[in-house]
């Protein structure tokens, strides 16, 4: 294979102009408008336009994250932008994992899903905070409507820690306390927890995979 034919293969289309977010979730919409800002990216959402929700039959989070960007591409017409991402609990053999969201339940209750989490820790014996090791996963993809996608994926390691501490954040953040941290990610502003160097350290699993995306497919403003 040619050096030039090499190039070609692996270079990434870059994005600009307007992107869709594939996401009716309210958390993740602030979250993803605020890293596609400062690369002067115009995003609305699956939600505000009133596109249906795919349902997610991957096995992984990078699956379920190119079915619903693959979906709102082909809907839209837009390149669309996708995030999959949850909680596993290494107690708990990865759970919740890819049904991270659906541990809440059709009303998104948190609350409750953690307290899941939390008995079933306690059935398990995990009560030190190396028996209640997790991480959240964050894969991200964009698709386009031609067929194109780029993909990226990335994690953070830390602990559940009980009870949840924190009214920052979404889901499962109260519960998760990141290696190296003393707070919560329940208990950290937006621009600690995602915010981009060089104001933020791009210290969630989303700014960790968006960070990835950027230096392969955005150019700062």
């Amino acid at each position: 294979m040619s050096a030039l034919r090499a190039e070609t293969e692996t270079r990434h289309r870059p994005i600009a102009g307007r992107l869709l977010i594939a996401t009716h979730n309210p958390g993740k919409l602030t979250e993803m408008r605020d890293l596609l800002a400062i690369y002067g990216i115009d995003a609305t959402s699956a939600g505000e336009l009133g596109l249906p929700e795919p349902e997610e039959t991957g096995t992984s989070f990078r699956a379920n994250a190119r079915i619903k960007a693959k979906a709102a591409a082909k809907a839209s017409g837009m390149a669309s932008f996708a995030d999959d991402s949850g909680l596993a609990v290494d107690a708990l053999g990865g759970k919740p994992g890819i049904h991270s969201a659906r541990w809440a339940g059709p009303d998104k209750d948190f609350r409750f899903a953690m307290n899941e989490i939390q008995t079933r820790l306690m059935k398990a014996g995990a009560k030190s905070p190396e028996q209640r090791r997790a991480h959240f996963v964050s894969a991200l993809c964009v698709a386009w409507p031609d067929g194109h996608i780029e993909e990226f994926e990335a994690r953070v390691d830390g602990t559940v820690v009980w009870p949840p501490r924190g009214t920052l954040g979404f889901g499962y953040d109260p519960l998760f306390r990141p290696d190296g941290h003393t707070r919560t990610f329940g208990e950290m502003p937006s621009e600690e927890k995602h915010g981009l160097p060089p104001r933020g350290k791009g210290l969630s699993h989303r700014a960790r995979a968006f960070l990835k995306l950027a230096e392969a497919c955005l150019e700062r403003r």
